[in-house]
């Protein structure tokens, strides 16, 4: 059996859920090798156990990353090329239905900051944050593991205490905002749980189940506000 057929077998065993496993070099053959998927929301598809990542890598080199699209074609998501970029590895997309296969690779993809669709972990309010210093000041922010779930985040939201080691100093009440401060908001929930970047009197972010905007800093998202940082650099 080869391993596009041990690999759309998962994807069978595992449908409507997304089966997700590790192309492997073992000796020079290839090898499919199934994984665990962690995801338990709609809201990012498929987490690869960081077990199996582990248990792969011993048995051989880790030459792809395959996982199934259950309902839509086997074309690379937004996420997807998102996720392929940062694994810096081929991505293999099967459909379990239909048995057709689509193939992603690396190619210096940047997802756009406007109009990118959320998914958890991969396009949210901090890879927003991310990417707009990346792109428009040359900062690489470190970035975070995120929880597996979004309710492990929203438990206990890190954004307070992230920003100050990441470089960010709290603004102090009389100091007026400048183009690229951060706005640490609650949102909906408990503590700082979301932030987005003062720009011209507007506010770029991305809420959660929708695309990323920009939209005036209104009273509503003012009252939301309970902190205002600076990168240092920017003082």
């Amino acid at each position: 059996m080869t391993w596009k057929s041990e690999a759309l077998l998962h994807a069978k065993e595992q449908d409507p859920k997304e089966s997700c496993g590790l192309l492997l070099n073992i000796r020079g053959k290839e090898k499919y090798f199934p994984c665990q998927n962690l995801s338990m929301t709609s809201h990012q598809c498929f987490i690869i156990n960081p077990e199996d990542f582990v248990i792969g890598d011993s048995l051989g080199e880790i030459i792809g990353i395959v996982h199934s699209h259950p309902i839509t074609p086997p074309v690379a998501s937004e996420a997807d090329k998102i996720s392929c970029e940062q694994s810096n590895l081929p991505w293999y997309i099967v459909n379990p239905k239909t048995e057709t296969w689509g193939f992603y690779k690396p190619c210096g993809y940047k997802a756009p900051l406007l109009g990118r669709p959320w998914v958890w972990g991969v396009a949210d309010c901090w890879s927003l944050i991310v990417d707009w210093y990346k792109e428009e000041k040359n900062i690489e922010l470190l970035d975070y593991e995120r929880p597996v779930s979004v309710k492990e985040f929203t438990d206990d939201p890190v954004f307070e205490k992230y920003l100050p080691s990441r470089g960010f100093r709290l603004l102090k009440p009389n100091e007026p905002l400048k183009n690229g401060d951060v706005l640490a908001m609650s949102i909906l929930g408990k503590g700082l749980n979301h932030v987005g970047i003062f720009i011209d009197g507007d506010i770029l972010h991305h809420l959660g189940d929708r695309l990323s905007c920009r939209e005036p800093y209104n009273p509503w998202l003012l009252k939301c506000t309970g902190g205002r940082y600076r990168y240092a650099s920017q003082n």
